[in-house]
C-alpha cells in the first residue's frame, strides 16, 4: 500500500485518473490537479483557509440565478476570462478585431431590429449613432453579418439587473447590409461598478480594488464561414480605462465620440465609428467567454 503524504498524494490522485477515456479531459484534469496541489503546498494552506475557500465558492454558486452568473463575474475579475480570450485570439489564422469579454449579462434572445433603429426602450441619456462595417481580413465587406449589441443604462445597470429582467432594454440584433455596413442608435456608453452585493464584491473590497469598468458597449458579430467575434468598444478618456476591474480593454478597442460627423448615417447625432474585422473559421470552437445566465441554469438541470 502506498504511503500518502504531502508529496505522494499528487501522483496517487493522478494514478486514479489515468484511466479517463477522453484524452482532453484527462489532460485538463491532470494539469489542474498538479497546479492545485502545487499551489496548496506553496502557500501551506491550513484547514481553516481551505474551509473558507469552500464557503466562498459555495456562496458564489448560491448567488447564481437565471439572470445572474456570479461564477463568470469571478472569472472576469480574476483575469481568467481575459486570458482565455487572449489564447482564443492566438488560434485565429487571420488578423481580426481583438476579443473582449462577453461578461455575465449577455442574452441570447435579444430582438431583431432594422438598421437605424434604437436599442433604447426606456433609459434616458445621450443618444448616439453607432456605425461602421463588418469586413474580412482583406477589408471586403461581409454581407448580412449578424451584429448583436447590449449595454448598461444611465445608472450603470443592465436590464438583467432590474426588478423585472424579462423586460429588455438597450440590446438588439441587426443584419449588416450587402456591403457589411451597420448602424443603429444607442446610449452613449457609461462606466459602472460591477455587482458588489455578492461574494465577488466581498473579494474585491478585501483586495482594496475599485471594482469599476470603463464606459463600453458589447458586440457579438458573426457570419457563415467566419469566426464569431465577441468584443466591446471602450470610450477614450474614461477614468478607469487603464484599470478595468475585469481586464477587458485593449488599445485597438478604444473609440471616441464625435459630433457633427459628416460620414455618419445620422449626422445630427453624436457618433461612434468602428469597423470590425472577422477571421475565416477553421473550426467550430466558440469564442464566447461568458454566457446567457438562463442558458447555464437550463443546461445544469
Amino acid at each position: 500500500m502506498q504511503a500518502i503524504d504531502e508529496q505522494t498524494i499528487t501522483e496517487a490522485a493522478l494514478g486514479q485518473m489515468a484511466s479517463t477515456p477522453d484524452p482532453r479531459l484527462r489532460q485538463i484534469m491532470e494539469s489542474l490537479v498538479r497546479h492545485l496541489h502545487d499551489f496548496t503546498r506553496e502557500v501551506d494552506l491550513t484547514p481553516e483557509e481551505w474551509l473558507e475557500g469552500i464557503r466562498f465558492l459555495t456562496a458564489v454558486g448560491q448567488k447564481c440565478t437565471a439572470h445572474r452568473q456570479e461564477f463568470i463575474l469571478l472569472s472576469d475579475t480574476l483575469g481568467l476570462s481575459a486570458l482565455i480570450n487572449a489564447l482564443h485570439d492566438k488560434r485565429a489564422t487571420e488578423d481580426a478585431t481583438k476579443s473582449s469579454l462577453l461578461g455575465p449579462f449577455y442574452r441570447h434572445d435579444a430582438p431583431m431590429m432594422k438598421l437605424g433603429d434604437s436599442i433604447i426602450m426606456k433609459s434616458p441619456g445621450t443618444e448616439v449613432c453607432f456605425y461602421g462595417r463588418v469586413v474580412d481580413s482583406k477589408g471586403k465587406g461581409v454581407p448580412n453579418a449578424l451584429v448583436q449589441v447590449w449595454e448598461p443604462d444611465e445608472t450603470g445597470n443592465y436590464d438583467l439587473q432590474k426588478h423585472d429582467p424579462s423586460e429588455m432594454d438597450l440590446r438588439g440584433c441587426f443584419k449588416a447590409d450587402s456591403e457589411g455596413r451597420y448602424y443603429f442608435r444607442g446610449l452613449c456608453p457609461l462606466g459602472y461598478m460591477i455587482p458588489m452585493d455578492g461574494p465577488v464584491g466581498d473579494m474585491i473590497r478585501a483586495q482594496k480594488r475599485h471594482g469599476y469598468r470603463p464606459a463600453h458597449i458589447h458586440f457579438v458579430i458573426g457570419a457563415p464561414g467566419y469566426r464569431e467575434l465577441v468584443t466591446a468598444l471602450y470610450v477614450e478618456g474614461d477614468a478607469h480605462i487603464d484599470s478595468d476591474t475585469v481586464f477587458g480593454v485593449s488599445d485597438s478597442l478604444i473609440i471616441s465620440v464625435k459630433k457633427n460627423d459628416p460620414a455618419s448615417p445620422l449626422p445630427k447625432l453624436p457618433s461612434i465609428h468602428y469597423d470590425f474585422r472577422l477571421a475565416v473559421a477553421k473550426d467550430q470552437m466558440s469564442g464566447r467567454v461568458g454566457a446567457d445566465p438562463s442558458q447555464i441554469i437550463a443546461k445544469a438541470h
